[in-house]
C-alpha cells in the first residue's frame, strides 16, 4: 500500500495570487516516488514562500499495475512518456528513469516544447552532458540537475553559482557510498585486530541495500566516474566526458593492504579526484582507492556518507559532506532544483553554465603522486639493494621502506616520494621480472595533509 502525503495547511491559503506548476514525472521508482511525497508534504510551505503551488500532474511509468511508494490520483499515471513531455498541461518535467536513451530524447524533447527539466541522471549528463547544456540555453530554459552528484548534499550549486567565479586548483571527494560503506568495514575489522574481507564486507553493503546485485558499477569506479567527470566539467568550466577519466575499483583491495595503511596513519578511501595544472591548464580526471591521512576531514567520512573536498585559489578549502545516496536525500536534491526552476520559469529566467571550451585531459601516466607498494621477496641478502636500485633506475625516490616478517613471510613495504604515474608503473614491472620478488602487491597513491 502507498504512502498518502496530506497537506493540512493548504485549507488556510489565500491562493489569489498564487500560480500553479505543473509537474510531470518521468519514472516512479524510488528517487520519483520520494518526490512525489515531498511536492505534497512541502507544498504549503513553498507556496508561502514563493507564490507558486507545485502540482505533479502526470507520471509515466513503464508498468501501471506496479506497486508504488505512492498514491497517485486517478489519471495521473502514463505510459505515454513521449506524450507526457509534449503535454501542454505539463509545465516541467523531472526525469528519474536513468540511463542515456530514452532520457536524453526525451528530455531534448521537454526543453524544445519550452519546458525546464530536473534530472538526477549521472551517467547521461557524463556522457552526453554538453549537448543537452547546448539544447537548454538555447530553448531559454533550465537543465538542472542537483541529484545527479553525491545525492543530497548541494555540491552542484555550490560549484555553479558559489564559486563559479573562484580558481578552482582541486576537488576531491568520497563520492560513492556503496564502495566507502565496504572499505569502513574492512577498515573497522583490522582496527578490531580481525581480518578485512572484501567478500565479507561486500556481502554485508548488499544485505543492507547499499550494495546493488550487480555491484560492479560501483565497486569498480564507472559510478564514481560519471560523477568526477560532472565536476570536472562544472570545476572547471570545460567538455569533460566519462570516457575522460581514468578509474581503478576496490574489489582487489586486501586487507593487508587496510592494515599497512592504518599502521602508518592512513585510511583507505575511493576518492574522485579532479585538477587542473596551473601552467598548462590541462585538466587530470581520475577515480582510484586512495591513502588518506587520518588527519585529512575525508579520512573520518564513514559507511554511506559523501563527501566532496574542495580546493581553491581564494577560498582555501571547504567540505561538503551528507548522504550521498538513497530515495530521500536524492529526492531532496530534485525538488530543490524544482523549486528553482519553476520560479525561473515564472520570472522568464533560466540558469546557464556558459560556454564549455574544449578539455585538454592529461593522461593518467602524465600526473603526479606519493606511492604505496608493498612486495613480497626472498629473504635473503642483497633483496633490498636489488630491489631499491629499480627504483632508482626509474627515478623513483623512497620516502619510507620497512621490512615486514621473516624468511618465506618476508614483505618489503615502501612510500614514495612524489613521483609521476608513468615512471612508478615502469618500476612495477621491472620488480615483477626480479628473481628475488615474488609477488608485487597492489599499488596505492597517497594524498597529502
Amino acid at each position: 500500500m502507498g504512502l498518502k502525503v496530506s497537506d493540512p495547511l493548504a485549507s488556510t491559503l489565500v491562493t489569489s495570487d498564487v500560480q500553479t506548476v505543473r509537474i510531470g514525472v518521468l519514472g516512479c521508482g524510488n528517487v520519483g516516488a520520494a518526490f512525489v511525497q515531498l511536492v505534497e508534504a512541502q507544498r504549503s510551505f513553498v507556496q508561502r514562500r514563493t507564490g507558486l503551488r507545485l502540482e505533479v500532474t502526470r507520471v509515466a511509468v513503464r508498468n501501471l499495475s506496479a506497486p508504488r511508494e505512492v498514491e497517485l490520483a486517478d489519471g495521473v499515471l502514463t505510459r505515454d512518456s513521449h506524450g507526457l513531455v509534449s503535454d501542454p498541461d505539463v509545465d516541467l518535467v523531472v526525469e528519474a528513469i536513468g540511463g542515456i536513451e530514452p532520457a536524453r530524447e526525451l528530455i531534448l524533447a521537454a526543453l524544445a516544447n519550452g519546458k525546464p527539466v530536473v534530472t538526477a541522471n549521472k551517467e547521461l549528463l557524463a556522457n552526453v552532458g554538453a549537448e543537452l547544456y547546448a539544447a537548454a540555453d538555447a530553448a531559454g530554459r533550465d537543465l538542472l540537475f542537483e541529484a545527479a552528484v553525491a545525492g543530497g548534499i548541494p555540491i552542484v550549486r555550490a560549484l555553479r553559482e558559489s564559486l563559479h567565479g573562484e580558481p578552482i586548483r582541486r576537488v576531491l571527494g568520497i563520492i560513492n557510498g556503496t564502495t566507502n560503506f565496504i572499505l569502513t568495514k574492512m577498515t573497522d575489522a583490522v582496527e578490531s585486530g580481525g581480518e578485512a574481507d572484501y567478500a565479507t564486507a561486500l556481502a554485508e553493503a548488499q544485505r543492507l541495500g547499499f550494495a546493488e546485485r550487480d555491484p560492479t558499477a560501483d565497486v569498480e569506479g564507472f559510478d564514481a566516474g560519471a560523477k568526477a567527470a560532472i565536476i570536472a566539467t562544472l570545476a572547471f568550466g570545460a567538455k569533460v566526458v566519462a570516457g575522460d577519466v581514468y578509474h581503478e575499483g576496490i574489489s582487489r583491495i586486501t586487507g593487508a593492504e587496510i592494515a599497512i595503511a592504518h599502521r602508518l596513519g592512513y585510511v583507505v578511501k575511493l576518492l574522485g579526484i579532479v585538477e587542473r595544472d596551473a601552467d598548462s591548464g590541462e585538466i587530470s580526471v581520475r577515480v582510484h582507492p586512495t591513502m588518506v591521512p587520518l588527519q585529512h576531514p575525508l579520512a573520518s567520512v564513514r559507511d554511506s556518507f559523501n563527501a566532496v573536498f574542495v580546493e581553491g585559489e581564494f577560498v582555501d578549502s571547504l567540505m561538503f559532506y551528507g548522504r550521498g545516496a538513497g530515495g530521500a536525500p536524492t529526492a531532496s536534491a530534485v525538488f530543490g532544483d524544482v523549486v528553482d526552476a519553476a520560479i525561473n520559469l515564472r520570472n522568464g529566467t533560466h540558469g546557464s553554465l556558459g560556454v564549455l571550451e574544449p578539455a585538454t585531459v592529461r593522461a593518467i601516466d602524465e600526473t603526479s603522486a606519493e606511492y604505496l607498494l608493498g612486495l613480497d621477496v626472498a629473504d635473503r641478502p642483497g633483496v633490498l639493494h636489488a630491489v631499491t636500485g629499480v627504483f632508482a633506475t626509474h627515478g623513483v625516490s623512497i620516502r619510507a621502506a620497512e621490512q615486514e616478517g621473516n624468511g618465506p613471510d618476508a614483505r618489503l613495504v615502501f612510500i614514495t616520494h612524489e613521483a609521476r604515474e608513468s615512471d612508478v608503473q615502469a618500476t612495477v614491472r621491472e620488480l615483477r621480472e626480479l628473481d628475488v620478488v615474488r609477488n608485487v602487491g597492489g599499488l596505492l597513491r597517497v594524498i597529502g595533509d
